[in-house]
């Protein structure tokens, strides 16, 4: 019987994700745009910045190749995916494709021929962009040259790389929703929910996963797979701490990289860089506003100080920063922001995760060049300079000096994250 059952549920389960995936896409999107699409110079202009604003380069650009002409791998836990041309090329690019078609992709995550698309390109978060703004990114991404580049297949073991648990994924995971505004909030504040939740898709790496992928609820901070770099969250005054922050202090962090309080170093400096600089400073704003407002869990435990055992630790990771570190950061931890930035009470330092802090050790830390900060200091690399063991306690004294405490790193732990690549 047991068999017998199990068999069962298994054809319910294939037949669910067979009408999932030959579900009619009428039923989602409408015949035509609600607005007629027009490639009028201010509906391009609009759809360049709402790119930007997308981060849509990032992904579909390989380094050194042509923009949006697809190539760049992502690696997950599931396998390789490989970004795809999405110039407007007609055989290799998206060029025969209509504004509905277009639409689908964002809104739904369906392919022009139906196929379902893989969450690495964020239709969970795109999904909740507008008819027009999509039709806006439509109207530019008809400007930009075609290029005649083949997009690379994923190299994703099974049974990822079937579209029937793909399907699946998507039943348990995925609606389809278009952003609605809060009337209880001012524009403001709905324009930074625009961007953060939907746009900017700030979830993708600033929430966990489980197993299969899909992102937890919220902001509260995840490690990134694969690549390692933890996302922290930013609803924790632990992590991020962004409700202690001015809201002007946020706005020069999304727009330089750099601020009073901390400098952006890893995959948010690309973010920084190549889409958060470029936005409008009512937009930077905007999004300030809205992650204050989020709910801010306090640091509601006592923090870890390292025990006696730890003095010797302790005290070779103190002879190590007044060797490597002290003539940047002081000998009081407070630095020279924003140039250098400070380490007392820098929750980068301090985060229960002292991933990001290896990491910068180890591969040094830099930070974006933008606009606002053209010629930006950055930290060399010291994993050529320091054994696991070194950088262990350099990493404790830091984590529990002027005022830090936090738990100190082990040599395992710097070991497991130093050969770990930048990208």
């Amino acid at each position: 019987m047991n068999k017998i059952a199990l068999g069962a549920a298994a054809l319910a389960a294939l037949a669910i994700a067979a009408i999932a995936i030959a579900w009619p896409r009428e039923q989602f999107v409408p015949a035509s745009s609600p607005q007629a699409w027009a490639a009028t110079p201010a509906n391009i202009a609009r759809g360049a910045y709402l790119a930007r604003a997308g981060d849509c380069m990032a992904c579909h650009t390989a380094r050194g190749g042509a923009d949006y002409a697809g190539g760049r791998a992502i690696d997950t836990p599931f396998g390789r995916m490989v970004a795809p041309n999405i110039t407007p090329d007609n055989e290799t690019g998206i060029g025969n494709w209509s504004a509905d078609d277009f639409w689908n992709a964002l809104h739904n995550g369906k392919s022009r021929d139906g196929r379902l698309l893989y969450p690495a390109f964020p239709y969970t978060n795109y999904t909740q962009v507008t008819r027009s703004d999509s039709d806006a990114l439509y109207a530019f991404m008809r400007t930009i040259p075609a290029q005649k580049r083949a997009s690379e297949p994923h190299q994703l073991r099974f049974p990822y790389n079937q579209q029937l648990a793909l399907a699946g994924w998507r039943l348990l995971y995925f609606k389809p929703a278009v952003f609605e505004p809060n009337a209880s909030r001012s524009a403001e504040w709905n324009r930074g929910a625009y961007l953060v939740e939907g746009l900017g898709h700030c979830a993708a790496c600033h929430s966990s996963r489980n197993t299969l992928g899909a992102p937890g609820s919220g902001l509260a901070g995840g490690l990134i797979p694969v690549i390692g770099w933890y996302a922290p969250s930013l609803t924790s005054d632990a992590e991020a701490g962004l409700g202690k922050w001015e809201a002007a202090e946020i706005v020069q962090l999304l727009r330089t990289g750099v601020s009073p309080r901390a400098t952006v170093v890893g995959p948010m400096a690309e973010v920084v860089q190549q889409s958060l600089q470029h936005l409008t400073e009512p937009d930077l704003g905007a999004m300030a506003v809205y992650l204050k407002s989020l709910p801010h869990t306090p640091v509601d435990k006592p923090e870890i100080v390292a025990g006696p055992e730890n003095e010797q630790l302790v005290a070779q990771g103190k002879r190590l920063y007044e060797t490597h570190c002290i003539d940047c950061h002081g000998g009081d931890g407070k630095g020279l922001p924003p140039h250098y930035p400070p380490l007392a009470g820098n929750r980068a330092v301090t985060m229960d995760s002292p991933v990001n802090a290896i990491r910068s050790v180890m591969n040094g830390g830099f930070a974006p060049g933008t606009q606002g900060n053209p010629r930006p200091y950055g930290m060399p690399p010291f994993s050529h300079v320091l054994n696991d063991a070194e950088a262990a306690s350099l990493l404790t004294y830091l984590r529990s000096s002027w005022g830090n405490r936090a738990a100190p790193v082990s040599s395992g732990e710097v070991n497991r994250y130093r050969a770990v690549p930048l990208d």
